[in-house]
């Protein structure tokens, strides 16, 4: 079995993380994404894909916070999907590590990962690569009219 490519994500992939995102269970288009990726790019965001055969298979984006109680950045990997079609190969596993050493040479002395409560296959998965939980994140969405 071939290792996947790994790369970063460009406006040409929408349509394909398009579908990879909805596998998660969120309704976005291919434009939003388009939109989405140049904001994150600005931002200086990594999105990376992973290909097979020339084919985008999984995503992964990240983000990175300067907090006051750290002494350096906290790499934060805030949504992964891998398409179920070829899950079960490592690629998920290539994209933490390829995420894992672009925020290191950020800066980032931590990696941190959020993951729906309901994804209990995922938690397992991060906590097989050494990650441990150690905090709880609470969650509200904002009223734009409040």
């Amino acid at each position: 079995m071939s290792k996947p490519v790994i790369r970063t994500a460009a406006t040409d992939d929408a349509q394909v993380l398009e579908q990879l995102i909805r596998q998660l269970g969120y309704e976005v288009t291919a434009a939003e994404i388009t939109g989405r990726l140049a904001e994150m790019e600005r931002e200086g965001r990594l999105v990376l894909v992973a290909e097979l055969a020339g084919q985008v298979v999984g995503c992964l984006s990240t983000s990175e916070m300067r907090v006051l109680h750290r002494p350096a950045p906290v790499g934060r990997i805030s949504m992964m999907v891998v398409d179920e079609a070829v899950r079960g190969r490592g690629i998920c596993a290539e994209l933490v590590r390829a995420a894992e050493r672009a925020l290191g040479e950020r800066g980032c002395y931590m990696i941190e990962v959020t993951s729906h409560v309901r994804r209990a296959d995922a938690h397992r998965f991060y906590e097989r690569l050494g990650c441990e939980k150690t905090s709880v994140r609470l969650a509200r969405e904002l009223d734009p009219d409040a």
